[in-house]
């Protein structure tokens, strides 16, 4: 389950690079937040990676996939409904992702996590032989 999308703001171009940053609420229905963890539920950093994913397919680099976390920082918990700025860069030419996460309250932002994905080309669907 997604985020609520509260704001995505146009995509920016370089020679080099495409960036996205999209205004997220972290909604207390969803069911990341259900047995994780019972009495301080907290989002789990594989909802966070699905996110980050989803959106960098369907926004960026559409046509690549997953291919490997090349480094991941988990600093700051996400707590049910936190309003979330996610940064995305996609750089075509090193097939890299990299995000944050960061937790806005009011005037105060902190660094929720970050990290450098790397992408590959999909595969076309071709029928087995």
């Amino acid at each position: 389950m997604l985020p609520v999308e509260l704001v995505r703001h146009d995509v920016k171009k370089t020679d080099e690079t495409s960036h996205v940053e999209l205004m997220l609420q972290a909604d207390p229905e969803l069911f990341w937040f259900k047995g994780h963890f019972t009495g301080q539920p907290l989002l789990p950093g594989v909802a966070q990676l699905d996110w980050v994913m989803h959106y960098a397919t369907t926004v960026l680099a559409q046509g690549w996939t997953f291919l490997s976390i090349e480094n991941i920082k988990f600093q700051q918990p996400i707590l049910p409904g936190r309003t979330l700025r996610l940064v995305l860069t996609w750089h075509a030419g090193k097939q890299q992702l990299t995000f944050s996460y960061t937790i806005l309250e009011g005037e105060t932002e902190r660094t929720a996590s970050s990290g450098k994905i790397k992408l590959t080309p999909m595969m076309e669907d071709r029928p087995c032989q």
